[in-house]
């Protein structure tokens, strides 16, 4: 494992050397040994990549077991399942590469071809945990922001678009708090060539734009779905359109960071 977290931390410490990671931003990646939980996604390797830029599609479903209670585990499944059909039809498809990790740290699949990607069902998924936001949102953010530095090392022009998906606010979190993923999402937004977005379904009691706000995301990255498989699924798809528009070449990327979840 030693040589694993290395390596990541190598990442970093080129990000920071570069300008692409802030000093407050490495600070909150070192607070926990987090180098084997975001290698665990990483997954291909550059040299294994042969387009010659990259979309990164990363998205972290809620598996708490409020999903469970409210009876949404299916549409939750059936809309990361969308997401990745809709970029495995896409003609950029060759150059995107997929990774989902659940809300409580379970890796899915680690960053591969958005084709080979493991759709979520009965077998792989079951909500039945906690909500630690805060601490899964920085190893999440941390994985992609040390894929992109992977690619970027590389010669590699790389453009990310990431999906933080909760029906609750923090609950379990022990050593990250909203701030340490602001530093890490504000960063990104820096680099002009990332997207964060959060989508909230909706429990009732939580403000999930104040929830979404502290942790950096903007507002036009921020979407509220009712408790409800039609709303559900209609949240899923607007993030799939905004995927769709950002793996584009040219501006397309940039008119969707712009446009957020209303382009």
């Amino acid at each position: 494992m030693a040589g694993k977290s290395t390596k990541v931390n190598d990442l970093f410490r080129a990000a920071e050397d570069e300008g692409a990671l802030s000093a407050e931003a490495a600070r909150v990646l070192a607070l926990a040994d987090l180098g084997a939980q975001i290698q665990a996604g990483l997954g291909v390797a550059v040299d294994d990549v042969r387009a010659s830029e990259v979309v990164l599609l990363t998205m972290m479903p809620d598996d708490s077991g409020s999903i469970r209670y409210s009876g949404n585990e299916k549409v939750v499944r059936d809309g990361h399942n969308l997401v990745l059909d809709a970029l495995s039809g896409a003609k950029q498809k060759d150059s995107i590469l997929a990774h989902t990790r659940y809300l409580n740290g379970h890796v899915l699949f680690p960053y591969c071809a958005v084709t080979h990607a493991v759709r979520m069902d009965k077998s792989n998924y079951e909500a039945t945990l906690g909500t630690p936001l805060y601490d899964q949102a920085v190893v999440l953010l941390g994985t992609v922001i040390a894929k992109a530095q992977d690619f970027a090392m590389n010669g590699v022009p790389v453009r990310t678009v990431t999906l933080i998906l909760t029906d609750g606010a923090d609950a379990g979190s022990t050593w990250a708090k909203a701030k340490d993923v602001r530093a890490l999402v504000e960063d990104m937004r820096r680099g002009e060539n990332h997207i964060v977005a959060g989508m909230g379904i909706d429990d009732g009691q939580t403000p999930f734009r104040d929830v979404f706000r502290d942790m950096g995301i903007e507002d036009r990255w921020i979407l509220t779905a009712k408790s409800g498989a039609a709303d559900i699924r209609r949240a899923f798809v607007l993030f799939s359109q905004s995927a769709l528009r950002a793996s584009q070449g040219g501006g397309g990327f940039v008119q969707a960071a712009a446009g957020g979840f209303g382009a």
